[in-house]
């Protein structure tokens, strides 16, 4: 899976808007707090918006805050949201690829994929991330020595 500057920033600001819980919060304080471009980061505050996860007010009292709880919003909600469905296949939905043989069981693997992307993605929260406090299956993952080691594609480990 590549992750997009414009997810990172986006989930990142995100976190930083539910560490300020309800006060709005200006894009060049996040720009600056999260090292983010602030052009671009207005270009993905506007995504947000309108996806529905960031409210913005302008003005000296202005800024930004999330429209729900932080519990509520998933880390695969803002992939959604700024990028589009988590696993595609030349920009269509694995359900929607056909191959002919011998390659037609290809589609359960990029079905598969996304399973498993989603088994993660929904399942860790803003929230999560924010307060430090990841859910357990992210420990048993990353425990693994071998979840932290490069893949060499020439490698045959």
């Amino acid at each position: 899976m590549h992750i997009t500057a414009r997810v990172d920033y986006a989930v990142r600001a995100l976190i930083e808007l539910a560490a300020a819980g309800s006060q709005p919060v200006k894009a060049e304080f996040l720009a600056g707090s999260q090292t983010i471009p602030h052009k671009f980061l207005e270009a993905v505050l506007g995504d947000l918006r309108r996806g529905g996860l960031v409210s913005s007010r302008r003005g000296p009292d202005g800024g930004y805050w999330l429209t729900r709880p932080a519990e509520e919003v998933s880390i695969a909600d803002v992939i959604r949201t700024v990028e589009g469905p988590l696993a595609s296949v030349r920009g269509e939905r694995p359900e929607d690829v056909h191959y002919g043989e011998p390659s037609a069981d290809l589609q359960q693997v990029w079905i598969a994929v996304r399973v498993n992307l989603r088994a993660v993605l929904e399942n860790v929260t803003i929230a999560d991330v924010a307060n430090g406090a990841l859910p357990q299956f992210i420990d048993e993952l990353t425990a693994d020595p071998g979840a932290w080691q490069r893949r060499d594609p020439a490698s045959t480990v």
